[in-house]
């Protein structure tokens, strides 16, 4: 009665305002409070009335509220059967057990109920945090598949994907494990190559991804991840800031390299987990890091789709179809790639795109080895490694042409360039261009008529043209002809009478 008295109070711990108030009206009691008051007094309750109605209304609340859990507890309590002893007594150890004639007995039923339990667990298994796990967990975790990545090549596999399973209801959780490197493990990591100053190309791995089965996970890291190899914490790739006003900066979900951080003893590994409902594992391989350049190596190995059958292709999606309003008769492709904006030296394109543009191999592979997206950067679609071809046919006509920025594949799989029709708009938007007349300032004539300043009196008729001063201001030229017009209208004005008195009339001070 006490286990179940425990088991029904760390129930009541985990529920929520709704269940804790279903709980308590259930049985009568206040409902109103906040949470930490309804916890309180659901517990004071259990201890005080702990009755069989009242344990199973906390039991069909919990299973509600957490059914998985509920579910695995039911079906490792079955899967570990309870050793009995003689009489029906359970069996157990004693500090001072009692000689009894049926000692032989007693020992032969205690080892045979030890080894049931021990070869039960050997079938449940145990989690990486030695908690025991039954089947079902076990085989959910065993068939999570991780996706294939291509810049790491799987060598071993040292630790299979294995779920974290929270010890406790804290949100910070700490998952443990120990494992142990084989002689030639350590000797292939020894004299591997270094892609860097201790960089070795074969490493050993952390990965982790949801607890999922329904299908190839890719990598996802927990909340709050963190992770301590041999007393030392690793360096887990930060967030990507964002420029989107908004937007959340995402993180980079990589493989972690722990390689540096190992011995050739026994390692112990501790994982640091946000425990906030979803289900995660973890996985450890010996693998071998390949660089862009290998990559590619591999692409014009087994990946370079030939000539003709690049032109079926064209064929294809240009021949006459009668069910069809448009007829297509050539399709345009350029010759720059989308990526960088410069001429094309690979040609690619993935085999599930459905358009014939191409983007630069190199730099894609490049790109991806920096950032990870795999995606194609025309249709933004995924464009995995295993999909990427090489298009025979363009790279071909890429070397035969230099100065081409642009073609048009036809009907019949051949081609033609597109710089000819350029020109062609070129010069025509130029011959469309309005002439007007250009009107030459030092001429002695310009469209008939002379200049007004003109040093042709002086000079005579054959004198040079006249020049015309462009420094000097025209304001000012006004100003000296409005004097001018000014005093000769003066002149002409007669002057004012005046009359018994030398001063004028308007011009009389007061005083």
């Amino acid at each position: 009665m006490a286990a179940e008295l425990v088991e029904a109070m760390n129930m009541v711990k985990s529920f929520r305002v709704l269940d804790l108030q279903t709980l308590l009206s259930s049985v009568g009691r206040s409902k109103s409070g906040l949470k930490q008051d309804l916890v309180s007094r659901a517990l004071r309750l259990v201890q005080g009335e702990c009755s069989p109605e009242l344990l199973r209304e906390i039991r069909q609340l919990y299973e509600s509220r957490f059914p998985k859990k509920a579910a695995r507890a039911a079906v490792a309590a079955a899967a570990v059967p309870v050793g009995l002893g003689v009489g029906g007594s359970r069996t157990g150890y004693h500090s001072s057990p009692s000689p009894s004639p049926n000692s032989s007995s007693s020992s032969s039923s205690s080892s045979s109920s030890s080894s049931l339990r021990s070869g039960a667990r050997s079938q449940v298994g145990s989690y990486l945090n030695g908690l025991d796990k039954p089947p079902q967990s076990r085989q959910a975790a065993g068939s999570v598949k991780l996706a294939s990545l291509p810049f790491y090549q799987t060598l071993e596999v040292l630790l299979p994907p294995t779920e974290l399973v929270p010890q406790n209801s804290e949100k910070l959780q700490d998952t443990p494990c120990a494992f142990e490197l084989s002689k030639a493990q350590v000797e292939r990591i020894r004299n591997s190559r270094e892609l860097d100053t201790g960089l070795k190309s074969i490493q050993v791995v952390l990965r982790l991804c949801y607890a999922d089965t329904s299908g190839v996970q890719e990598d996802q890291y927990p909340p709050n991840i963190a992770i301590k190899v041999n007393h030392s914490y690793c360096h887990v790739p930060g967030y990507y800031p964002s420029n989107k006003p908004g937007v959340e900066p995402r993180r980079p979900c990589r493989p972690v390299n722990i390689t540096s951080y190992l011995s050739t003893a026994t390692n112990r590994l501790v994982v640091t987990w946000g425990n906030y409902g979803k289900r995660y594992c973890v996985a450890l391989d010996l693998v071998q890091v390949l660089t862009s350049e290998e990559l590619f190596a591999m692409m014009k190995r087994f990946s370079v789709k030939s000539p003709e059958q690049c032109r079926e292709i064209i064929q294809d999606k240009l021949r006459y179809d009668p069910d069809s309003e448009i007829a297509t008769t050539g399709l345009r492709v350029s010759l720059m790639c989308p990526l960088v904006k410069m001429r094309l030296a690979v040609p690619c394109r993935a085999l599930t795109c459905a358009h014939l543009q191409c983007f630069d191999g190199v730099f894609f592979l490049q790109m991806n080895e920096k950032k990870p997206t795999w995606t194609c950067p025309v249709c933004d679609k995924p464009a995995s490694f295993e999909l990427l071809i090489i298009d025979g046919l363009l790279w071909e006509l890429l070397k035969e042409t230099e100065d081409v920025e642009e073609i048009e594949y036809l009907a019949d799989g051949s081609w033609r360039p597109i710089r000819e029709e350029k020109v062609r708009d070129r010069d025509r938007e130029r011959s469309n261009t309005p002439e007007y007349p250009v009107m030459q300032i030092g001429s002695p004539e310009v469209n008939g008529h002379s200049p007004a300043h003109s040093s042709g009196s002086q000079g005579g008729a054959g004198g040079p043209g006249a020049v015309v001063d462009l420094t000097q201001d025209s304001s000012t030229e006004e100003e000296e002809e409005e004097s001018e017009g000014d005093s000769e209208e003066s002149d002409e004005r007669p002057a004012p009478k005046r009359g018994r008195y030398a001063y004028d009339k308007d011009l009389v001070t007061a005083y």
